[in-house]
């Protein structure tokens, strides 16, 4: 007789003692806050994997059929009917306009171009390109700067003056010649520019504990643009694309934001603008951000990362569960960007 076989309530991978599908369930970190599958419900570490499920070269089979059917290229949602796609697919199409801005002129007198008011906990999007400096031309020095708001607003936007010498312009990347940096503002009035819509009124110490109207910040490898801007951010407010894991590789490296563009917006960007980046990675941002994820009873934005229920169980008590109940009970091993949508309503409420 065929022992019988413990199956994984996500990811439906099986095993044969129950200690062992415990021991996934506590390495996994499954929960309703992965990439699923809408036809079978199998749960994916990233979008790459899901895609690779649906429509990839060895894809479920019946999970593909149906996908081609009633599915979206882009967000890889599955509607209920193949009318009620195609109406979806315009409307993401709809959403991945062009990436281009018209930001005014980067003149020195002409940096701000849309008023930033005080308010709500809202994100901004930040974005450095980068020309070269040292003997080799191949140390990072930040030579143009783009904020731009939820809105693709651009309000911040300057040429940057180094603090040393440039030795390779990378122009054929960058379109930055060296008359655009004769004068233009030195890095550190840069810095405190951005800092200063960052902090959006607020103290220091009340950012770093509460982070109170200070801005969520979003970009694509945002320690390198901090780091070249002599810049720090507390990382409780970053939301960096390059590094959260539903959009990372299957090997958990990290894409181009060149790559999300393309297959989760439907964008092509041939080029490098730090405008257009910026857009970028706040559209990937709020695509993430407005997933429609269960939450829990009980379950708090701090919970679902600080405090993990495993661990308060006996291994006795887990391996009496079935595969659902320990589903159930499982949380993310990150902070999911659905949770920003509850803070920004709750920081509006609190205004009226």
């Amino acid at each position: 007789m065929e022992p019988s076989r413990h199956k994984c309530a996500a990811c439906f991978r099986q095993f044969c003692k129950m200690e062992h599908l415990v021991e996934h369930m506590k390495l996994t970190h499954h929960s309703g806050h992965e990439p699923i599958c809408g036809i079978c419900h199998k749960h994916c570490r990233f979008y790459d994997s899901l895609r690779e499920h649906l429509d990839g070269p060895l894809p479920k089979a019946e999970c593909s059929v149906e996908f081609s059917k009633r599915g979206c290229s882009l967000c890889l949602t599955v509607l209920d009917s193949p009318a009620a796609a195609s109406i979806h697919r315009e409307t993401c199409l709809m959403h991945s306009a062009s990436l281009s801005v018209q930001a005014g002129s980067l003149s020195r007198t002409n940096k701000r171009v849309h008023a930033e008011k005080n308010g709500p906990a809202s994100a901004v999007a930040l974005d450095c390109e980068m020309v070269g400096g040292g003997q080799d031309g191949s140390l990072d020095l930040c030579a143009r700067v783009c904020l731009v708001d939820e809105e693709e607003n651009v309000l911040f936007q300057t040429y940057v003056k180094p603090q040393l010498p440039v030795t390779d312009y990378r122009f054929d990347i960058t379109g930055i010649k060296a008359e655009h940096l004769a004068d233009a503002m030195p890095v550190k009035e840069v810095a405190d520019r951005v800092k200063r819509i960052l902090y959006n009124g607020e103290s220091i110490s009340r950012v770093r504990l509460t982070g109170g109207k200070a801005k969520l910040l979003v970009g694509h490898g945002l320690d390198h643009d901090l780091q070249c801007l002599m810049l720090e951010y507390p990382s409780n407010l970053s939301r960096d694309t390059s590094k959260y894991p539903p959009l990372r590789k299957t090997g958990k490296t990290s894409h181009s934001l060149k790559y999300l563009t393309k297959t989760l917006l439907g964008i092509q960007n041939g080029h490098h603008d730090p405008c257009e980046d910026a857009i970028a990675s706040m559209r990937l941002y709020k695509k993430m951000r407005s997933e429609v994820h269960e939450q829990k009873d009980g379950e708090s934005t701090a919970e679902s990362n600080r405090h993990y229920i495993f661990n308060s169980l006996r291994q006795s008590d887990l391996e009496k569960m079935t595969p659902e109940a320990l589903l159930a009970i499982s949380r993310p091993d990150y902070y999911c960007w659905c949770f920003d949508k509850g803070q920004i309503h709750a920081d509006l409420v609190g205004l009226q």
